[in-house]
């Protein structure tokens, strides 16, 4: 690990993958590297022109890419459904759940949820779920969340995880982040449990140059916050090729561990790829588990071949 760079992901011909948010910052240059290596990249995005413009850059980059563009909305469940049932491929051998947004002003998404839990959690989970027929179809195959180092702010509620009682941007981004990673927990329980040929990791990028930052204080019209995270995007963050590649090891490298977390070297903000600290209630088996049960609830998605 020490040093491992995009340069050592091993060759991917032949295999299938899918990565939400592909249209840019950590999603762009995980399809990008994918396709670089020669996997069948299908990008996942919810803005058609962006994902466009995404996928005609990968072409330009790779002329030998093997990508399309897919519209996939995970703030909308149907378009969730749709996404999975219109997937032209019988196996999916690698499935990074990238997309999401960061500390926006209260909002809900299409089915009624608090869009930060319902488009970083639910949506992931609904697809996941969705695609896990295919994912087991592909020996070896790989499901990586992308979390967050913030999600250390807080744990969930378990009886407000729609923040219907108080909602604050940083807990509400943080309560996400930390059910990525317990949803991370609970797929690798499962899949061990039912002797299933399934890897479940997660991953996040430190501190990335991505945007997503900022995309905040721009919905709620604090500029000065905007200006800040600009700032800091421009002299104290990594680029977003450095940050994706705790994503692309995860995704990639061999011996990588069921539920395992990596992120940066130092100090969980930049360098190389490396295991990462993570808050002990991640790996709370009771707290996977009921997390589980509500997402199933409040979808409608299960997972047939590890419930029980």
């Amino acid at each position: 690990m020490p040093g491992w760079t995009a340069h050592d992901i091993p060759d991917q011909s032949g295999r299938v993958a899918v990565v939400t948010g592909a249209n840019g910052g950590l999603g762009y240059v995980t399809a990008l590297e994918l396709a670089r290596k020669g996997a069948t990249v299908v990008l996942a995005c919810r803005s058609e022109t962006r994902g466009r413009d995404a996928l005609d850059r990968l072409a330009a980059e790779v002329p030998s890419a093997r990508a399309e563009l897919r519209p996939l909305d995970l703030g909308d469940l149907r378009s969730v459904r749709d996404f999975a049932s219109g997937l032209p491929y019988g196996r999916v051998d690698l499935l990074v759940n990238n997309a999401g947004v960061m500390a926006l002003p209260y909002g809900t998404t299409a089915d009624g949820f608090e869009t930060q839990f319902g488009v970083n959690h639910l949506g992931h989970f609904a697809l996941t779920g969705l695609l896990l027929p295919a994912l087991l179809a592909a020996p070896g195959a790989r499901v990586v969340t992308v979390s967050s180092m913030l999600h250390a702010l807080a744990n969930i509620d378990i009886g407000d995880l729609n923040s219907e009682r108080a909602y604050r941007p940083w807990v509400a981004y943080a309560r996400a982040k930390t059910a990525n990673l317990l949803f991370t927990h609970e797929l690798a329980r499962r899949a061990a449990a039912h002797g299933v040929d399934l890897l479940a990791a997660a991953a996040h990028p430190g501190y990335a140059a991505t945007g997503l930052q900022t995309a905040g204080p721009r919905a709620s019209g604090r500029r000065l916050a905007e200006r800040l995270m600009t700032l800091g995007n421009r002299v104290v963050a990594q680029s977003a090729e450095a940050g994706a590649a705790p994503v692309l090891y995860a995704a990639t490298a061999p011996g990588v561990r069921p539920d395992s977390f990596t992120g940066p070297s130092f100090a969980l903000w930049r360098g190389a790829p490396a295991p990462s600290w993570r808050a002990p209630w991640t790996r709370h088996d009771t707290a996977g588990r009921r997390l589980w049960t509500a997402s199933e609830e409040l979808t409608g998605v299960t997972y047939d071949a590890l419930d029980g």
